[in-house]
């Protein structure tokens, strides 16, 4: 049986689907990016929201950019924009649901024009955005706009009206709201990055300042950007999550999400034009996001980035392995709390240390079957976010930092595209020629990946976390990564 509206009423009942009608629902809320873990994330809460018997109406509508999302939209339009979400326990178990708050999907590149009508409809009430941490066009060091290496934002900066990246669509959707009359919008994201809200509003307003200068006061009168902070793990769709809710439920879903049953949301409650009632269905509203948003970069992200590469060149295929290694799990340890959490102010209803061991117990959980490939990918995007920033902030304290040096060297290594056997390593990241170029030179010249200033700004200069980073790198090349790590003990 396929999974559609036709037949989502004769599904097992052991299988929950949605106890709302679709047909009577509006999409408020349109959402750049319907990949894995915003299906995962908002869509399932505001599914919760939908079932709790809340009086809403709020549903989702998708917008796909590039080939990914084209695929995912090819999936799940005809199955009406239903999937299963599948929450896996550490102990084998797990629950599976259908998801019905999304109802529509368009992919921008081959229907530009219907996504921004639907942009700059008065029933759009948020626009809301998973685009990965370098989607908005922003330089990793300085903050500000560029669109430099971003080719669909290029394309846009040349042609306005060519309508290829969320910016490009968006401001041509801004222009129609204004000139319409249409109402004031909130611009949410929900990427893992820091001051997410502020970091979107940069890119609209410096993407705006370059294409559309007149719109700028309007944006600044009409729209919010909220802050938010986001966590679930949601690895990628595999065939094993297919066949499972096939030989269980009986069930043909192209496109099924498996994730961890741990979720969180931490949101700032700054919305333009209403919003759904989040907090009935475990939302935090705060009025500030940024103590929240530190513990879960630095703990949850940054300890992502502390095992990944040692994983990796240890020869462990998933997180879970790298987790149950007795010396990654101590060089987690020491990274969170001799490292990490120094650098944090108190989060109102945490113990960062015992936060901080919860995330190892979720990141242990060996049913996600998270790929370290995955952690892997990007690092020039996610380092900048996540680790150097408690770098620096132990450098200003006058602390020092071992692991993080050990961490980055770990890096380096691995983007020599080799691991400790001497099979190839895919090296999957936006600056690839690059960073791959700095790593092979440390034979002849040591520190030139710590020298990559569009990455690591001047941190090369600070001679004591050089000397750390060349220390590390050196015992990974002569001895392995688990030399490494036991002499960081």
């Amino acid at each position: 049986m396929k999974l559609s509206n036709a037949t989502v009423g004769s599904l097992p009942n052991a299988l929950p689907v949605p106890g709302f009608d679709r047909s009577k629902l509006s999409p408020k809320i349109v959402h750049f990016g319907v990949g894995h873990f915003h299906r995962a994330h908002l869509a399932k809460y505001l599914d919760q929201l939908l079932n709790s018997g809340a009086n809403s109406d709020w549903a989702i509508w998708g917008v796909g950019i590039g080939a990914l999302s084209r695929a995912v939209s090819e999936a799940l339009v005809p199955q009406d924009c239903l999937y299963t979400l599948t929450e896996k326990f550490a102990d084998g178990t797990a629950t599976t649901s259908v998801v019905g708050s999304i109802i529509g999907i368009d992919h921008a590149t081959s229907n530009g024009e219907p996504v921004v009508s639907r942009l700059a409809n008065t029933d759009t009430k948020i626009i809301s955005l998973t685009i990965t941490e370098g989607g908005y066009g922003l330089d990793s060091i300085t903050g500000k706009f560029s669109g430099a290496g971003d080719k669909l934002i290029e394309a846009d900066l040349a042609d306005p009206k060519s309508c290829q990246s969320w910016l490009g669509i968006l401001i041509q959707a801004l222009r129609q709201r204004r000139d319409t009359g249409a109402g004031k919008v909130t611009l949410m994201s929900c990427d893992n990055i820091p001051h997410n809200g502020e970091v979107a509003r940069n890119a609209v307003v410096g993407f705006a300042s370059k294409v559309a200068p007149d719109l700028l006061p309007w944006i600044e009168e009409n729209m919010t950007f909220p802050n938010s902070m986001v966590d679930r793990v949601t690895p990628g769709t595999k065939d094993e999550d297919r066949d499972y809710i096939k030989n269980t439920y009986g069930l043909e879903d192209a496109w099924p999400v498996a994730c961890e049953p741990y979720t969180l949301w931490i949101l700032e409650d700054n919305f333009a034009n209403g919003r759904p009632d989040f907090e009935k269905v475990g939302v935090t509203l705060v009025k500030d996001v940024l103590p929240y948003e530190l513990m879960k970069l630095r703990l949850a992200n940054g300890t992502h980035q502390a095992l990944c590469f040692f994983g990796h060149l240890l020869g462990h295929t998933y997180v879970h392995e790298a987790i149950h290694d007795p010396d990654i799990n101590d060089l987690l340890i020491r990274y969170i709390d001799e490292e990490a959490v120094p650098t944090l102010a108190p989060v109102p209803g945490f113990d960062l240390k015992e936060w901080g061991r919860i995330v190892i117990d979720r990141f242990g959980n060996p049913q996600i079957q998270d790929q370290l490939v995955r952690i892997c990918a990007e690092t020039s995007d996610r380092i900048p976010k996540f680790v150097l920033p408690v770098v620096l902030d132990q450098i200003k304290m006058g602390g020092s930092t071992p692991i993080c040096a050990a961490m980055i060297a770990s890096w380096s290594r691995y983007a020599q595209g080799s691991d400790e056997s001497g099979a190839a390593i895919s090296v999957i990241d936006p600056k690839r020629a690059e960073v791959m170029a700095a790593a092979n030179a440390e034979l002849n010249s040591p520190g030139a990946f710590l020298k990559i200033t569009s990455i690591f700004g001047g941190l090369a200069e600070n001679k004591v976390f050089m000397a750390q980073y060349l220390a590390a790198l050196e015992i990974l090349r002569s001895s392995g990564a688990r030399v490494l790590l036991r002499s960081l003990k």
